[in-house]
């Protein structure tokens, strides 16, 4: 294959090379430190907190008692309007309305973005929630609350965990640190997760409001979500941080390709 000057792939083949290859982006070996150990921090703590929910959902007891006190304060809370705000949530962050806002996301960032990279991340990520979700569905196969109190169509379908509530947390978190990871203003990102942990809280909120899952349905959701975030967050900074001087085979460096 021909070479320019500089040593790189010529033609399609570079082309092809600079936007699936992702970019270096350097930083000190304590911060690449760090950000390893948040990520497993993350996935600890969400397997802690999800054993410890999933425990409480079998023995019908610990957490999963405050299941039903919760839905009977939810619903002295019912309106008419309120139940609109909440079936608007529910839409947008259904089976039908997140797909949609994912595949939008990501196919407008891969083709914007100087590198694939994150937005290929981003869907792998949703992908591996849809996955999670399904497996532990039919493992546990745990009963929704009573038909007769949804508000927005009967669901038969396994309540735990909640996919509504794993799929908004996958994609607000996970795009949240894909976007302000690269960004070197600590404050920005910190008002970043602020506003997804504030549309994961209402996210939750929703289906719970609805009458679609228990508590501890979200609550398992969220703590999945940890997970995905830290291995997102792992994963990530295996295949692009770097310490200047680090020699990788197969990337381009940020000098080189520029940034995104």
């Amino acid at each position: 294959m021909a070479e320019d000057q500089t040593g790189k792939p010529q033609g399609w083949w570079r082309a092809f090379h600079e936007k699936f290859v992702v970019e270096e982006r350097f930083m000190s070996e304590p911060a690449r430190r760090n950000l390893y150990r948040i990520a497993v921090g993350l996935m600890v703590l969400g397997a802690v907190l999800f054993f410890v929910i999933l425990a409480g959902v079998l023995q019908q007891g610990g957490i999963s008692a405050s299941d039903e006190p919760v839905r009977t304060w939810l619903l002295t809370l019912r309106s008419e309007p309120t139940t609109t705000i909440m079936i608007i949530l529910a839409i947008v962050f259904g089976p039908i309305g997140l797909p949609i806002i994912v595949l939008v996301v990501t196919v407008a960032w891969g083709f914007l973005a100087k590198h694939a990279w994150r937005p290929i991340l981003l869907a792998g990520a949703m992908l591996t929630g849809v996955i999670l979700a399904e497996i532990i569905g039919h493992a546990v196969e745990r009963h929704r609350p009573p038909v007769d109190l949804m508000l927005f169509g009967a669901d038969s379908t396994f309540s735990f965990p909640s996919g509504h509530v794993l799929g908004a947390c996958d994609f607000l978190l996970v795009t949240t640190f894909l976007i302000f990871s690269r960004r070197s203003n600590s404050k920005s990102a910190v008002v970043g997760f602020i506003v997804a942990g504030v549309g994961v809280f209402f996210a939750a909120v929703s289906r719970l409001y609805l009458g679609y899952h228990w508590m501890t349905d979200a609550l398992a959701s969220i703590s999945i979500s940890l997970v995905v975030l830290g291995a997102a967050m792992a994963l990530d900074t295996w295949r692009t941080a770097r310490i200047r001087g680090e020699q990788v085979t197969g990337t381009l460096s940020a000098a080189d390709s520029g940034q995104d």
